[in-house]
């Protein structure tokens, strides 16, 4: 970490990302970022819209574009999507940049929380209960080579953002 004014929270959809990382923010005083919001924007669609037009391929190069094109944020939060550090060297990019923060939940945690949300999410869309947990299982074990590169590691099931706040706050403050 060549610096410590942005935080990168990365785990799998669903982890908590966004609403963790909105409320450090609150605690830190810094801007926050939901890097897939910034990316409907940009692209005047949805993700499930940019999926289906464009494609996953597609939406990763953005994905990296806009993510290298917060490189001179300061005192930011930034929440990723659940992808975006198993593509492009963006791992790399944000460990050279910032403090990295995983959120881990356990399989069985993500698809409790996922089971309601899968017609949004255009990966697990049409999925069944049994394929959800499968296809979670599976991406799992494929992504957390990068997942668990990140700095810290915190339970993102009982998220208690007061102590995350203060993991991270004399990292990024020294």
């Amino acid at each position: 970490m060549l610096n410590s004014n942005k935080l990168y929270i990365i785990g799998f959809m669903g982890s908590g990302k966004t609403t963790t990382g909105s409320k450090l923010a609150g605690l830190l005083r810094w801007h926050f970022t939901d890097l897939d919001r910034r990316i409907e924007e940009l692209a005047g669609k949805t993700i499930p819209e940019i999926f289906s037009v464009h494609g996953e391929e597609w939406f990763r190069e953005m994905e990296t574009e806009v993510l290298r094109g917060l490189h001179s944020c300061t005192n930011t939060v930034i929440s990723t999507g659940g992808g975006a550090p198993c593509f492009n060297n963006n791992m790399d990019f944000m460990l050279e940049t910032g403090l990295t923060l995983y959120l881990k939940l356990t399989p069985g945690q993500l698809k409790s929380r996922l089971a309601n949300t899968q017609e949004e999410r255009p990966l697990i869309r049409n999925l069944s209960d049994e394929g959800l947990l499968s296809y979670i299982e599976e991406k799992l074990e494929f992504r957390e080579k990068w997942y668990n590169r990140a700095e810290l590691t915190v339970d993102g099931f009982n998220t208690d953002v007061r102590f995350i706040y203060s993991k991270v706050r004399p990292i990024l403050t020294a």
